[in-house]
């Protein structure tokens, strides 16, 4: 049986997401679920950065720059978005986040009228 990657913080950070909807509800702008979760990780002694600027390169030459939701311990990128299903272009924006971070982990969160759903992505190098 294979050990899941950074399971005890994956738990952490999952009830962080849950607790955020369930005071907040669905509906809100991204901005403040990303707040809500910010001080909910402060609540819970999580370690995490915010916006955290992810650079692009094409054969070693920087090309750009995108901004992670959240990079939690060091160790989990935290993406956050406010849609009903995990569209492609998130699926891939995350994937390029672990690749150019080189972790080995992403949850990409959405908050919906259903509840919070995730996805747990994985670069395995």
């Amino acid at each position: 049986m294979t050990e899941l990657i950074h399971k005890e913080l994956s738990r952490q950070i999952i009830g962080a997401l849950f607790e955020v909807h369930n005071q907040l509800g669905s509906g809100l702008l991204e901005k403040y679920y990303q707040r809500a979760l910010a001080a909910e990780f402060k609540s819970r002694g999580i370690s995490f950065k915010e916006q955290v600027s992810v650079l692009l390169e094409y054969k070693g030459v920087f090309i750009g720059r995108r901004q992670a939701d959240f990079v939690i311990d060091n160790k989990v990128i935290l993406e956050i978005k406010k849609d009903n299903l995990f569209s492609r272009q998130h699926i891939e924006q995350t994937k390029s986040y672990l690749k150019s971070m080189n972790l080995q982990l992403a949850i990409l969160a959405n908050f919906t009228g259903g509840g919070v759903k995730f996805k747990r992505i994985l670069n395995l190098y």
